[in-house]
This record gives C-alpha cells, structure tokens and sequence, in this order.
C-alpha cells in the first residue's frame, strides 16, 4: 500500500514543537515518504499562551521552509492545528484560522484534561458555516478515556475523527493506546495520521500502520490512510 495522505504533521521549521530547522523537516517528510505519504501535510500549532503563532506568521514559515526544501518530498501544503481556545476559534470565524486548502475542514485540538466549554457549539458552528471540524488525536482526551460516547454529540453534529497512528503501539501511553484500540474497534475514527514532529517519530508510525492493518484488515486502513484524508480535503464526506 501507499499514496497515504497525512493530515497532521509538525514539519514546518522553527515555529512550534516540531522541527527547528528546515534541515529537520526534510528528515521527517523524507522518513514518512519512506512508510508509504505521498502528500504530507503541515500543521502547525495555533494556541493561545503556548505557540502564539497566527495566519500571516505561519504562512511566512511556511514558505521560507518549503524554499529550502527538495521538490521530491511529499509537501501537502500549509493548514494548522487550532487549539479551541476563544481567541482562535474567533480567528476561524473571523477566516484568519488555516483550515486545509480549500477551505472546507479545519484541524481542531482540546485540551487533554478537559473539553472546552461549549466545545459541541462552537465546532457545529463551524459546520454550519461549511468548515468540517476534524478533531485532532480524541484517544489523548481524558474524558474519553472514562467514556467513548461523550464524543457521539460531535460526530452528530458532523465532526470527523483523526487518530493518530501512533498511538496503537503506545507511544502516548498506555491509556491513550488502549483509547486508541476501543474507538477503532467501534468505528469511531475516519482518518488516521502521523502527527509527526521529528524523523524519529517515524519509527512508531511505522508500527502503528502495521498495527492498523492488523486489526481493520487492508481495505479499511487503506480508507484511514488515503481515502478519508482526501475525502475530508476535498469535502466529500457523507454525514
């Protein structure tokens, strides 16, 4: 298998907790053009108080890296992961957010103690207003850990899922591995990613796809891996 899509990774230089240099995202987009990406996403932070980055930084960011880049690396463009804290989620309203080009899903992360409050509104909110919220890594979630079915109000009202692969082979732990497992199992997710944010990430990624496989068989992680990121891009999930 191959032609992944991911549609979450670190790999834009110098401007959150991923790479720092442009010679660190080549290291990351060469090792998961290695495990089978062929378009590769980058999605830096947008929170408030922690990587206080906006639209204009971010795009600045992003094309000084990718001038540094070789053209043969899986680049997938420039969205971000939005943090769903007051000040971004307004940005997104106010179309100063980053959501995937063209503009018809946006990449939302919680906190991982808690769940924001009025977090179903605002991400139906979103919908509303023809932007598909795609919940970055639910398996992290301490809520969810007590109970998966605290997110069904979100997949009612039109969220999609996005694991990261990873977590199968617990990278994350061992409660976001056995979180990860259950949703998979329940058929929660409908996409899954790297969240890569070195090289050395991408051994884990590798285990995690291989795990994946293992438990939904080859058509469906195919679905998790290339088809659902493509369909959430181009807005073609069915509700």
């Amino acid at each position: 298998m191959g032609g992944y899509i991911d549609l979450h990774c670190h790999w834009v230089a110098g401007i959150d907790d991923g790479a720092r240099t442009p010679g660190d995202s080549a290291d990351i987009l060469k090792s998961l053009r290695d495990i089978g990406f062929s378009h590769v996403m980058a999605t830096p932070h947008m929170r408030t108080g922690m990587f206080d980055n906006d639209k204009s930084g971010l795009e600045a960011a992003y094309s000084a890296t990718v001038r540094q880049l070789d053209e043969d690396l899986p680049i997938g463009g420039l969205a971000s992961e939005h943090h769903l804290d007051d000040l971004v989620f307004q940005r997104l309203l106010d179309g100063e957010g980053l959501p995937y080009p063209p503009g018809r899903a946006a990449l939302i992360e919680f906190p991982d103690e808690r769940f924001p409050l009025r977090h179903a509104n605002c991400l139906f909110e979103l919908r509303r207003r023809g932007i598909r919220p795609v919940l970055a890594h639910p398996e992290r979630y301490r809520p969810v850990w007590s109970d998966i079915e605290v997110l069904d109000p979100l997949l009612d009202g039109g969220t999609v899922l996005l694991m990261d692969v990873a977590a199968l082979v617990g990278k994350y732990g061992r409660g976001a591995k056995r979180c990860a497992i259950k949703l998979l199992e329940e058929g929660y997710y409908y996409a899954a990613c790297s969240d890569a944010h070195k090289a050395s990430d991408a051994k884990a990624v590798a285990k995690g796809v291989n795990k994946l496989t293992k438990i939904v068989g080859d058509e469906d992680a195919l679905f998790m891996l290339r088809d659902g990121p493509r369909n959430i891009i181009e807005g073609t999930v069915e509700d």
